[in-house]
């Protein structure tokens, strides 16, 4: 049975000068004051698929595979040491939308029971933003379409099967053939789904409101093809060839959307979903999480590297911080700028969770097994310690209170 001490240890983690929680327990569902509610900003996130850090010049990379990039993470808020909470697409989409810990088994993405939770997507909305979700392939793959469409996004993809609109609880477009100039089994490349996008905003904008996009793309995966003649390596040779394509696709974007009259109030994140491999020497290894993640042109926000250890639960709440905006949160995730933010990430396999706190590391497998670690990020080695109960507790705590939350509907909206 869930304990009062778990939600204890978590609600002490989430505490801040700003945050009230507004239930006694089991609940971590709180109101977060901002200094100035006021901006409302345009907010276009792209999530870029299988996207490590390294393979960025900013993270070590002599490659030179994206120049874009690169130059943006000088112009932007760089969270420099941000990791993801998975290793698929679903895990980086949970900890973007719903900001929680990735419960053991399959991401709430896929769980039955996911309808009407408390998005971040919703928070968009109680602001008077149209919240959309846009996918190059087929929604139909990792429920996508159900999910999205089921937590208040506009659901736009590629998908080419006729589906009863009121199958979901936003509208479903479809991206015509006549806007797409590649697509591989995947779907369509980058170039035309930030198309997509592009129209989408300029309509929204000519409504007058404000608009919050959830994008999440295709072109770095696998068999890595992209159109001709866009960048110097031939498409379908390799991994390398589909991040420079990536990079070359998000450069055309800001060229197009830099002539456009919403571009001033519109702020864009480009953040990966997980990285390209999780595989290494170490069962869980720290270092396959390590993701770039930015805030670019935020009015009135000068460019930032933000150095802390930070998760990707992390991005919205620094963002919505920065914004100064109240709402009532249900999120695991902190403002990494707040004072109170104690560096710590959430990470995990199928079957393996881990719990990282500065350098101590807590996994957590099947069959109660428990194991204690230092970490090097220099070295990347993680070296055997002795049992801290307090790290350990918190470990379980956050895992044990977020899959309580999601199974009794304490992640539902209110």
């Amino acid at each position: 049975m869930i304990t009062d001490y778990a939600f204890k240890l978590v609600r002490n983690q989430l505490s801040d000068s700003g945050a009230t929680f507004l239930d006694n327990n089991p609940s971590i569902r709180r109101t977060i004051k901002g200094n100035s509610d006021s901006n409302r900003p345009n907010i276009i996130m792209v999530t870029i698929e299988s996207f490590s850090a390294d393979f960025m010049a900013r993270f070590g990379n002599n490659k030179h595979l994206t120049p874009v990039l690169d130059s943006l993470a000088g112009e932007s808020i760089l969270f420099t040491n941000m990791y993801a909470t998975g290793t698929r697409t679903v895990r980086g989409m949970e900890a973007l939308s719903l900001a929680v810990p990735p419960t053991p088994g399959s991401s709430i993405v896929r769980r039955p029971g996911n309808e009407n939770l408390s998005t971040i997507g919703n928070i968009f909305q109680q602001k008077g933003y149209e919240t959309g979700f846009f996918y190059g392939g087929d929604g139909y793959f990792d429920n996508m379409n159900k999910y999205f469409g089921s937590n208040g996004y506009a659901v736009t993809d590629r998908g080419r099967n006729i589906i009863a609109k009121d199958r979901f609880a936003a509208p479903r477009n479809t991206i015509p053939d006549k806007f797409v100039q590649f697509e591989n089994a995947w779907g369509i490349c980058d170039e035309d789904l930030y198309d997509a996008v592009i129209r989408d905003a300029d309509a929204k904008h000519s409504s007058g409101k404000p608009f919050y996009d959830f994008v999440m793309t295709t072109s770095n995966h696998r068999p890595y093809t992209y159109p001709g003649g866009t960048i110097d390596i031939p498409s379908g040779s390799g991994r390398d060839g589909a991040v420079k394509y990536t990079d070359y696709a998000i450069g055309k974007l800001l060229e197009k959307i830099k002539a456009k009259p919403w571009f001033k109030n519109t702020v864009l994140i480009f953040v990966a979903d997980h990285c390209a491999s999780s595989a290494g020497k170490n069962e869980i290894d720290i270092a396959k999480y390590h993701i770039p993640a930015m805030i670019y042109n935020l009015p009135g926000k000068e460019p930032l590297a933000i150095d802390k250890l930070s998760s990707q639960i992390d991005l919205y709440p620094t963002l919505f911080s920065l914004l100064g905006w109240n709402y009532t949160s249900n999120l695991y995730g902190k403002d990494v700028l707040s004072p109170t933010y104690q560096p710590r990430i959430l990470l995990g396999t199928y079957q393996k969770l881990a719990y990282m706190k500065n350098d101590s590391l807590v996994i957590l497998s099947p069959q109660q097994k428990v194991e204690t670690f230092r970490y090097s990020k220099e070295s990347n080695e993680q070296t055997t310690m002795p049992a801290d109960g307090r790290l350990v507790d918190e470990a379980i705590a956050n895992y044990q209170t977020a899959y309580y939350l999601f199974k009794k509907g304490g992640l539902r909206q209110e």
